[in-house]
Parts: C-alpha cells; sequence; structure tokens
C-alpha cells in the first residue's frame, strides 16, 4: 500500500511565495507512483490539506485529515517551508513530538541554522572560516559608527532569524546603515551585519544516509545585482548559475568536504544545500539552508542532474532512509 507523503508549504514569512513555487517542484521530483502526495498548505490561519482544490482542515492533534469521511493518516512530512515554521525548527518539533518522521533536520539543528548568527558563531568554534559580524537586537541601543569601522565598507546587512531572500541590504555607506537595518527588522528582531567577502560564490547541495553520503556538484553563481537577492533569485537572466562550477579540482574538494564536515557538525539530515564564497586566501561559509528552494531551476534540482542522477531516485532514497 502507497504511504502518503505530505508536501508541506506556506509558512509564516514572506517567504511563503518562494515555497508554492518549491511545492510545484515537489510534486514532479517525488515519485506519485511510489507515494501519495498530499500538498499541506501551512499559515497562521489555516492549516489544510489541498485536495482537487478543497482545503481539507488538518487535524493538529495527530497532523491527519479526513477526505469524504475517510481520515488519512500522514506517513510522511516533506516541509519546503522557506522561514517560519518550516524552517527554524517549529514544525520540526511538533512532528518529531508525534512521531511523524519528515525530511529536514532535528529541531534544534533547523533552528541553529535558521539563525545565522548563532549558526556562524557555533561553527566558528570548529575553525569553520566566516564572515567576521556583529548582532544587533530590536529595542537595544547599538552605534553603527563602531559596527561599521570594525566591518568596514561595503558590509551585508541581513535579518539574522529569518530567511534568505528578503531583507537583506549590502550597504556601502554609513548612511545607508539604519535604512538597511529598519529593512531587515521588517523580517526578525535580530538583525546580523557581516564583514563583506569578495570571492566566487558557490554552492553545494549533499545529502547522507545510513548507507552513503552523496555530495552534488557545485554551482557557481554569478548575479548581475550587487548579490544574490530575491530578485536575481527569481528573475530569468538575472543571473548565471553554472554548474559544475569553474573551480579548480582541489578548491572543489576543498568546499565538498568543508560541507560534509559542517552537515555532521550541525547534526543534519535530508538534502541540505550549503553556500561558500571562495577567497583569494580562504574559502567561507555564506549561510546553511536545511530547506532548500525545490523549483524546476533551484540548484538542488540543476545539481541532480548535473550529477547524472534522477530526480525521483533521489527523493525516494532520502525518504525512504528517513522513514526506514
Amino acid at each position: 500500500m502507497k504511504k502518503t507523503v505530505a508536501i508541506v508549504y506556506g509558512g509564516y514569512s514572506s517567504e511563503a511565495v518562494v515555497s508554492e513555487k518549491s511545492l510545484a517542484g515537489l510534486l514532479t521530483f517525488i515519485d506519485s507512483e511510489k507515494y501519495n502526495l498530499v500538498p499541506v498548505f501551512i499559515s497562521r490561519t489555516e492549516w489544510s490539506a489541498v485536495i482537487n482544490g478543497k482545503h481539507l482542515p488538518i487535524n493538529r492533534e495527530d497532523f491527519s485529515f479526513d477526505n469524504e469521511g475517510k481520515k488519512v493518516k500522514i506517513d510522511f512530512a516533506y516541509i519546503t517551508i522557506h522561514g517560519a515554521p518550516g524552517e527554524n525548527g517549529q514544525l520540526a518539533g511538533y512532528l518529531e513530538m508525534l512521531g511523524v518522521p519528515h525530511s529536514t533536520c532535528p529541531s534544534l539543528t533547523s533552528a541553529m541554522t535558521y539563525d545565522k548568527f548563532v549558526c556562524n558563531s557555533y561553527l566558528r568554534s570548529f575553525d569553520v572560516c566566516v564572515a567576521d559580524s556583529v548582532l544587533v537586537k530590536k529595542g537595544r541601543p547599538f552605534d553603527v559608527e563602531k559596527i561599521a569601522a570594525r566591518l568596514g565598507m561595503p558590509c551585508f546587512v541581513k535579518p539574522s532569524a529569518a530567511g534568505s531572500s528578503f531583507g537583506v541590504s549590502k550597504v556601502k555607506s554609513i548612511e545607508q546603515m539604519m535604512p538597511a537595518i529598519e529593512k531587515a527588522f521588517t523580517e526578525s528582531d535580530d538583525v546580523v551585519i557581516e564583514s563583506f567577502l569578495d570571492g566566487t560564490e558557490v554552492t553545494c547541495g549533499l545529502y547522507k544516509t545510513k548507507q552513503r553520503t552523496v555530495i552534488f556538484p557545485l554551482t557557481e553563481v554569478v548575479s548581475s545585482n550587487e548579490f544574490f537577492d530575491y530578485e536575481a533569485k527569481y528573475t530569468p537572466g538575472k543571473t548565471q548559475e553554472i554548474t559544475p562550477a569553474r573551480v579548480p579540482d582541489d578548491i572543489r574538494d576543498k568546499v565538498q568536504q568543508t560541507a560534509s564536515q559542517v552537515y555532521d557538525l550541525m547534526n543534519m539530515r535530508g538534502i541540505a544545500r550549503i553556500d561558500f564564497i571562495i577567497c583569494k586566501d580562504k574559502i567561507a561559509l555564506l549561510e546553511v539552508n536545511t530547506t532548500p528552494g525545490m523549483t524546476a531551476t533551484s540548484f538542488i534540482p540543476q545539481q541532480i542532474k548535473a550529477s547524472g542522477a534522477k530526480l525521483n531516485d533521489v527523493f525516494t532514497e532520502v525518504i525512504e532512509d528517513i522513514l526506514n
């Protein structure tokens, strides 16, 4: 009998629009002949299974739903919410308490990776190279002059506990600092300000099962914008995404080794994507993504294809490893 796999999308943040695009991709990537695929929409006001255009309420006591008088038990949740509550560990914790297997990392891992400052501080303690950074909190005093003196210009201002598509600014002057911080505060009460690293940006997708480690070819990211922002990500022609990346083999190997190390240090699970920047004298980690985008043109599907693997096979392997 086919197991029911819920593809959980939506969420509470601005990135809900990205999540919906990932849902469309996953409905084709996950083998519908092997699994019953059910989109499950989550917002602050609604949790529903979406079947034939109907929104059927989710019973939050056991994450089931009723369809035409029959109770449907969800066997596995593939979480593709970018932002709260899917990427920050809240949904993972809820499912773990109910005993419902899911695709993402354990709740603590998700919470740590979601907060950029916490994640980078933790990984720095293991000698993983990350940008120098300062954390500012809404409602607490901070001095932009001191921050600028420490980090230099340009620098990046980002919501610390949010996704990576909204509220991010590249700041080139002290006058731009406060507006950028206020913009980031619309997405998170904590804002991280990072020093600028100049180099080649690459991203590495990977997953590990009980039997093996799979690390995909790197993708090189060349944006025509100031940085890889929402417009660059989702506007055709704004970004070159080159897979495999045009980097020497020894650099590729180092990036992949570091990605594998980070995966283990963070106790990750399922498919993850880890972003790096290759500078002249170092390879620095930019961000850890526990629920990477899964649109038809997202990095992970590109990398799977470049590796020679089949999308259906990869997602089946990941799901079956967690189920068993």
